[in-house]
């Protein structure tokens, strides 16, 4: 059975595809010779064999090889009839620089461990058996290869686990004919119920929209002999408003002449007002978990579809109404199921790994990172973006502002439908929230800190050295992490509770004084899952419940002061 044979795009299905999971041969380069060794030759045989798309590193991959893996190689073949189009090779993810070659020629290189990409592989592919071969290298001790919480030890530690090189995600061939949609975007539009859609077009042809809600035809748009950008917009007969824990999703289908593609918008607006999180112009509070998306056996990779829906409604559960998708641009099945179910998460770049001191780690992040506003832009799950998570200063040098404030502008400019955080918990320069990060154990300092925002504006800040508030929106994107039934060499914040009951009371203490705050947008729970060595989770690793989910939900969802 090939593991994980779901479609890998759900935003934008095409029927004419072979996925490319399962066996390949493997072959570790340390000595990144391969090439001139001639492994990417066609005909040239690897020394092993590893289960795509799982990283060497996990026990699904079959290898299960932690140690640092400087470069790796990988081939199959794959018998194919005549084709008459256009042939599409897409990686879900590939860590971290990557070379693909299609009969021993090379078809196109990637530089970035957490996006999608592609190759047109037309040129290359012969009728009947072809071969495909991959070569990734990866260094996560460099300071510009941007590594998310892979360990820069051999063993795991602290906040840092077990590193993923190479393939990661689903493998697959698109074949589609010579004039074709290569990308749509959504601007949903709440006041009118009408949607603006901007196509991007391969060659010419005949267009066509449908959109429907729940089967029952919204609304229709026709463009004889279409090219190049093409600009609609469709008055939809209903408005079926996208909602927190119910979603709610308008599904269309384009024609564009013998292609097709069937996909879904969510109707919704998200903006700040004030210190408020307006969704569809009502006030909601945030009750987001940190969700860093590893897993025991796929370390990157869920094991099945089912574990990504798994994790959303575990979430919910307890009573999260959504999460912070932590140093991790997570695959975009998971934010399908975040669509569906009306689940809120922020995308996030796993920027831990670069040198924030140094001004050309923006080299690193910014191209990776626009790629994820494009490739994301759509989802009506995604409320808001986060490029940088607590860029420290290291070794007595200060983080270079600039690249930051490049970052939000950027972020802005390619997404101005959504707030942006310019580096979440510190040091903040150029923002539209001003969050922090406080582990504090304690339930009546966690009251004291923060009620001072409503009686003077003013916002405890650890690092105000650093950075100034300026009366930005604002919550506790970080907070909790109580440690509970923790295995040797584990660790959480902070003194452990001595009983199950002295655990939900500090829970409760530390969640009421945010509910309770009529200033705070919102919290953030750290977090969702035991991970390793971090065993702060409200479930163990393997995902078993560690506590009464009816008693968190009641904590969680009770309505939070701001909320309207």
């Amino acid at each position: 059975m090939i593991p994980r044979p779901e479609y890998p795009r759900p935003q934008f299905v095409r029927e004419n595809w072979l996925n490319l999971n399962g066996q390949w041969q493997f072959e570790i380069d340390n000595g990144r010779s391969g090439e001139s060794r001639g492994l990417a030759k066609a005909g040239a045989v690897l020394s092993g064999s590893i289960t795509v798309p799982f990283c060497p590193e996990s026990r699904l991959s079959g290898v299960q090889h932690t140690d640092f893996m400087y470069g790796v190689w990988y081939k199959r073949t794959v018998n194919l009839p005549k084709q008459n189009g256009r042939t599409l090779l897409h990686f879900g993810a590939v860590d971290y620089t990557c070379k693909a070659f299609v009969n021993g020629t090379l078809v196109g290189t990637h530089s970035g461990g957490y996006v999608s990409f592609s190759f047109d592989i037309t040129d290359a592919l012969r009728e009947g058996e072809n071969e495909i071969c991959v070569y990734a290298e990866d260094d996560t001790r460099s300071r510009l290869i941007p590594s998310g919480k892979q360990s820069v030890r051999y063993e795991s530690y602290g906040c840092s686990y077990t590193r993923t090189t190479g393939i990661w995600q689903t493998v697959w061939l698109e074949f589609l004919p010579e004039s074709h949609i290569r990308s749509v975007k959504y601007f949903p539009n709440i006041t009118d119920a009408s949607i603006t859609v901007q196509a991007e077009l391969q060659g010419s042809g005949d267009f066509g929209c449908e959109i429907s809600f729940d089967g029952a035809p919204m609304g229709s748009c026709t463009v004889k002999n279409a090219a190049g950008q093409l600009n609609f917009t469709v008055k939809l007969a209903e408005a079926h408003l996208w909602e927190v824990g119910k979603g709610g999703l308008y599904d269309v289908v384009f024609t564009f002449g013998e292609d097709k593609a069937e996909s879904y918008f969510g109707l919704r607006q998200v903006r700040l007002d004030g210190h408020r999180f307006l969704l569809n112009g009502k006030s909601v509070f945030q009750r987001l978990v940190l969700d860093q998306g590893f897993y025991p056996n796929g370390i990157y990779t869920a094991p099945t579809d089912e574990d990504l829906i798994g994790d959303i409604r575990r979430s919910m559960d307890v009573g999260f109404n959504g999460a912070r998708l932590h140093e991790k641009i997570f695959e975009e099945r998971f934010l399908y199921h975040a669509d569906r179910l009306g689940y809120l998460v922020w995308g996030e770049y796993p920027d831990w790994g670069l040198d924030h001191t140094y001004e050309d780690n923006i080299y690193a992040i910014l191209p990776e990172w626009m790629e994820e506003l494009q490739r994301d832009f759509n989802h009506p799950s995604i409320i808001g973006w986060c490029p940088h998570n607590e860029t420290w200063e290291i070794a007595g040098r200060k983080q270079f502002d600039p690249a930051i404030v490049m970052l939000y502008e950027v972020t802005k400019a390619m997404d101005p439908t959504r707030p942006c955080i310019d580096s979440s918990g510190a040091y903040h320069v150029k923002t539209d929230i001003f969050c922090v990060h406080d582990y504090i154990q304690d339930p009546a300092v966690m009251h004291e800190r923060y009620d001072r925002l409503m009686e003077t504006g003013e916002l405890y800040d650890r690092f105000a050295d650093k950075e100034t508030y300026r009366g930005e929106a604002t919550f506790v994107s970080e907070y909790g992490g109580i440690a509970w039934n923790m295995q040797e060499g584990g660790w959480g914040y902070g003194e452990g509770p001595k009983s199950l009951e002295e655990f939900y009371d500090r829970f409760r203490g530390l969640t009421d004084a945010l509910l309770d705050n009529s200033e705070m947008l919102g919290l953030c729970y750290t977090q969702l899952t035991d991970v390793e060595q971090e065993q702060n989770g409200i479930y163990a690793y393997d995902r078993t419940p560690k506590f009464d989910a009816r008693i968190l939900h009641g904590i969680l969802s009770r309505k939070a002061a701001i909320e309207d």
